[in-house]
């Protein structure tokens, strides 16, 4: 089995203080970013630890593989039987969440007589505990790998151009049929794209990393087949390139549902080129959902093969015991590292809204991990409302409760709830500098700590999948296995889109964000974001959703559905100012791009 070993930052405390520097936009060190070299000079293991760990996973018989640059990461293998001695635990197999892993049952620990250098060094191991590294996309509605259908008629080509008149009335009012799916010029003329497409800015000069597991045999070919039928650019040579193992150095395939993961990846491309056109896209995929897909996620900071890296996928909850502190670390390690060499990093913060499944049972809330770390940006999700002019017209929190057809009545109302952006307050994390006087204690301090806590999100897009975007991949169908489209949403297509958005903004204003945290947050209430609050109680706000019965055609007939609109049964919810369903809001158009180049 392969491991990593995590060796620790020098300087951890001075990182931290420089993160702050380089990040705020009113310091004057802000943007005087390090260079990868000089990082590694200022904080990375000294070459002399990184050499001594590595002799010493050899004297204890595992086999050392790649290091990564900066010498934070050493990867190892061996047997079980090696790792259960050197480590004093056992390892053992569990079911966990339908599949088989491998943990170890007692904490890890150094023989003893190992050396002051070695235990000086070493912070701790990774990826012995499946459990806590079994990575998900964070879709609600993933593409699979046997094709389905999503987005079907009868819906709606824009907000509201279609009326559900032959499905019941709610208070009176005939409601109306979901959007079929946005494409890629409704969603740049709703976020203000549009407007800078017009000026030549499409993200050109800037690169856009995006990490998942695995790799679709056939992303490229999807993709330009999509911008074809969309009317967009396609990728030129050279502008869409990919680092991933060979055909023969993947692993998990069963235990991480590998052709899963292709509809990830194909949201994520098609998503990021639909709002930067101009930019260079990079895709690293990872061996594996487990340790696999760590390991390209810091191999793209260490190589800095992007400005900005998006990353669509969750990883354990905001707790201590769920994920262990080294990996808790390698996560904060990393993430500091980019900060410190100007890269931004975006997780979706996850589809569960608050993880009570629309209860109110406070000690079930939590956050899905990595997006809670401090030094990320957390992406939330919203449901948008876009006019038959590309327009924005309105936009809420994503929470969705859906009502079934019982005869000419929807039961229940407003319905039952099935999912929204997650958000919230970590148990984990205090609250960074950046939300100081931002986010209310009612929030920052949910759980009745005596100090605040970091909260997620930090910003929104678009994320609903009742709207959601339509893509186009290369599917398993019945008849064939061919190309075609569908609608999809989530949390997954808010991270991306946003990294899209931020690429044009960094061509806009001629310069890198880096960690755009503080830069989000120093926007907050004013017209360069959409402050997003939640429908009035006396008009909630409904659509009706129209699916196929069996996923794929018309064969057995039709189901309808009606969707509250963010509805109110969960415990975070939109209102004036910060909050943690939408953050500070969404990027308000042509408006947010003339601010952030405004801010120096």
């Amino acid at each position: 089995m392969s491991f990593g070993i995590l060796l620790n930052l020098r300087n951890a405390a001075a990182a931290q203080a420089q993160v702050q520097a380089v990040s705020d936009p009113s310091s004057a060190s802000y943007g005087k970013f390090l260079t990868n070299k000089q990082f590694n000079a200022s904080y990375a293991p000294a070459a002399s630890d990184v050499k001594a760990v590595q002799g010493w996973l050899k004297s204890q018989g595992f086999a050392v593989g790649q290091t990564l640059p900066s010498g934070q990461y050493v990867k190892a293998s061996g047997t079980t039987a090696q790792v259960e001695k050197t480590f004093s635990t056992t390892l053992a197999k569990y079911s966990y969440q339908g599949k088989t892993v491998q943990t170890n049952t007692t904490d890890l620990s150094l023989p003893s007589g190992t050396s002051a250098e070695i235990v000086g060094a070493v912070n701790g191991v990774v990826g012995l505990d499946q459990a806590s590294t079994l990575k998900k996309p964070a879709d609600t509605e993933p593409g699979p790998g046997v094709g389905s259908r999503t987005g079907v008629q009868p819906c709606s080509a824009y907000y509201g151009q279609k009326t559900a008149t032959a499905q019941p009335a709610v208070g009176g009012k005939k409601q109306p049929y979901a959007v079929c799916g946005y494409g890629p010029q409704q969603l740049q003329g709703a976020y203000g794209v549009s407007s800078q497409l017009k000026k030549g800015i499409d993200g050109k000069g800037v690169t856009v990393v995006i990490t998942d597991a695995y790799a679709s045999p056939t992303i490229l070919q999807d993709a330009q087949k999509y911008s074809k039928v969309h009317g967009q650019p396609q990728f030129k040579n050279g502008q869409f390139s990919q680092i991933t193992p060979s055909s023969s150095g993947y692993s998990n395939t069963d235990l991480c549902g590998a052709s899963g993961w292709y509809g990830e990846e194909t949201l994520d491309v098609e998503a990021v080129h639909a709002m930067a056109p101009g930019a260079k896209v990079v895709y690293v995929g990872g061996a594996d959902c487990v340790t696999g897909l760590d390991e390209a996620w810091a191999a793209s900071i260490d190589n800095h093969y992007g400005d900005i890296i998006t990353n669509s996928w969750s990883d354990g909850v905001d707790d201590l015991a769920d994920l262990g502190q080294s990996y808790i670390d390698f996560y904060t390690q990393y993430s500091t590292e980019a900060a410190l060499t100007g890269i931004t990093v975006n997780f979706s913060t996850g589809d569960n809204g608050d993880a009570t499944a629309g209860g109110t049972d406070l000690a079930a809330k939590t956050l899905g991990f990595p997006a809670d770390l401090p030094l990320v940006t957390g992406v939330g999700g919203t449901s948008v409302q876009i006019g038959n002019k590309d327009q924005w017209l309105g936009e809420y929190g994503w929470q969705n409760a859906y009502s079934q057809l019982s005869g000419n009545t929807w039961s229940p109302l407003p319905g039952v709830y099935s999912s929204g952006g997650t958000g919230g307050t970590s148990q984990l994390f205090a609250q960074p500098w950046y939300q100081r006087g931002i986010v209310p204690d009612s929030i920052s301090k949910a759980y009745g700590t005596a100090d605040p806590m970091r909260t997620l999100p930090d910003i929104s897009m678009a994320g609903d999948p009742n709207t959601g975007m339509v893509v186009g991949q290369t599917q398993e169908f019945p008849d064939g296995t061919y190309w075609d489209q569908y609608r999809i949403g989530g949390t997954s297509l808010s991270s991306p889109l946003m990294a899209g958005v931020l690429a044009v903004a960094e061509q806009s204003a001629h310069k890198k964000f880096g960690f755009a945290n503080p830069l989000y947050y120093q926007l907050a209430a004013t017209p360069a974001l959409h402050d997003i609050v939640a429908p009035s109680a006396k008009s909630p706000v409904y659509q009706v959703r129209t699916d196929f019965v069996n996923g794929l055609d018309k064969t057995d007939g039709l189901k309808y559905q009606l969707q509250t609109i963010d509805t109110q049964s969960s415990t975070i919810h939109s209102k004036k100012g910060y909050d943690d369903e939408t953050g500070v809001g969404t990027p308000s158009g042509a408006a947010f791009f003339k601010a952030i180049a405004k801010l120096k």
